[in-house]
């Protein structure tokens, strides 16, 4: 599933959540309904998604649960691109009214505090609905504003390093020698596995920091400070440790260069490097070569070596839903409680069904996510992820990811072609500062 992020209409987004907010109108309807009411009297709920095979298959199943005690209910799940989402929402909620707007959305995590800080009042606040420590504590940042809880977290993002086991073979290591390792560690393993197979160790396009991302939230760290809006590079010890370790990496020639997804899942299906560190999802992509059946395992995420916060956990994207404030909004929010927020069973449906790690800590005891897979040698890989995914570090995405990393993009490439670091995060911290109002 391609959850890379997109950024094609960045620009458009940053304008519009610059306008001023205003209180949704609850004169209109949620729908487009004249039958949907606050009081519920009208039982009609409309969802909008993106990606038909993950997130729209799965609040298929979710509409499948809820049916069973509420056949009366009509659930009209609706997909949307998730740019064109963006754009609908900042144009409905910047005019005031609701009139054509859904009751519940699904948010990219990285986007969420824009939303919810930008239209204040425009979010049903579900804290009364859900029991938000019973999901993933680094879910609770991106979904929470002033101690309220607007989102039901969804989907992990939780990072492993797949690796190829048989490359590793025949450069002299055991899964054993890949459990606690940092990337300078890596980075010699990597060296190890070219010169024995030729295979790199990893792809990376230049034109997306994911991997700097994964990289700072093992650390705790981010791009902004806890406030979620004040940048924080210049002085930021995780990110300094973040580039020069991509550094090294760039400069150890064990780096296939790729410029589009496409040629990012080449990368791995064809066999051409020995590891992929990025979010869950990616796992149906890495199986879907059953000649590589047994010769794939996943090890935790690799550790920043002189960043002592460093775990051995991290995150790349993931999203949560959201219940508009206009009519239906009740009946909504118990749509959400009564199955995405606390269905255990739902969960271990999604999981089998379509692929779906949710962070809802409970469902994780379930046997769907304990089950060994042949595919990777007979590892328990979702059991894997379930604890990994509770030890990610919390951190506040704020408003501003990918204005940053517009910046980051360029001054890497800055650092890469002989700049200093001190120079290239001071200049960055500064447009950063001017250009992120």
């Amino acid at each position: 599933m391609n959850k890379k992020v997109s950024t094609i209409l960045l620009a458009s987004f940053l304008l519009l959540s610059a306008c001023s907010s205003k209180a949704p109108d609850t004169t209109g309807t949620g729908t487009g309904s004249p039958t949907a009411t606050d009081k519920g009297a009208a039982k009609e709920i409309t969802v909008w998604a993106w990606d038909k095979n993950f997130n729209i298959a799965a609040m298929k199943l979710a509409q499948e649960a809820y049916a069973k005690d509420h056949p009366d209910v009509k659930i009209n799940i609706i997909e949307y691109a998730q740019d064109d989402i963006i754009q609908k929402l900042n144009t409905g909620l910047n005019s005031g009214t609701t009139t054509g707007l859904p009751n519940v959305v699904l948010i990219e995590d990285y986007r969420a505090q824009s939303f919810l800080k930008t239209y204040p009042d425009s979010f049903q606040d579900l804290s009364a609905s859900i029991k938000a420590s019973d999901f993933a504590e680094y879910k609770i940042g991106p979904t929470s504003l002033n101690g309220k809880q607007y989102g039901v977290p969804f989907d992990s993002g939780v990072t492993g390093m797949y690796v190829r086991s048989d490359y590793l073979q025949q450069a002299g290591y055991k899964l054993d020698d890949m459990k606690d390792l940092n990337w300078q560690q890596l980075i010699e393993i990597g060296k190890a596995v070219k010169a024995k197979t030729g295979k790199d160790l990893l792809t990376q396009d230049p034109n997306d920091l994911g991997l700097i991302r994964m990289m700072i939230q093992s650390a705790g760290a981010w791009y902004l400070k806890s406030d979620g809006s004040t940048p924080d590079l210049k002085d930021n010890a995780a990110l300094k440790d973040a580039f020069a370790t991509y550094k090294e990496l760039m400069s150890a020639n064990i780096v296939k260069i790729t410029s589009d997804w496409n040629s990012f899942l080449a990368g791995f299906n064809s066999g051409s490097v020995a590891s992929v560190p990025t979010g869950n999802w990616i796992t149906p992509s890495i199986k879907s070569q059953a000649d590589q059946s047994g010769k794939w395992a996943v090890i935790p995420f690799p550790k920043l070596k002189n960043t002592a916060s460093s775990v051995h956990a991290s995150n790349l994207g993931g999203s949560s839903w959201y219940v508009l404030n206009n009519p239906g909004k009740e009946a909504a929010t118990d749509f959400l409680a009564k199955t995405l927020g606390s269905d255990v069973n739902l969960y271990q449906k999604l999981l089998t069904d379509v692929g779906v790690i949710g962070t809802y800590k409970p469902a994780a005891q379930g046997e769907a996510y304990s089950k060994a897979d042949d595919f990777f040698g007979g590892q328990k890989v979702i059991s894997d992820f379930a604890t990994w995914t509770n030890q990610i570090p919390k951190v506040n995405y704020g408003m501003h990811t990918y204005a940053v990393e517009d910046i980051l993009k360029v001054e890497m490439q800055n650092y890469l072609k002989g700049t200093d670091i001190n120079k290239v995060l001071s200049d960055a911290q500064s447009q950063a500062e001017s250009q992120i109002k």
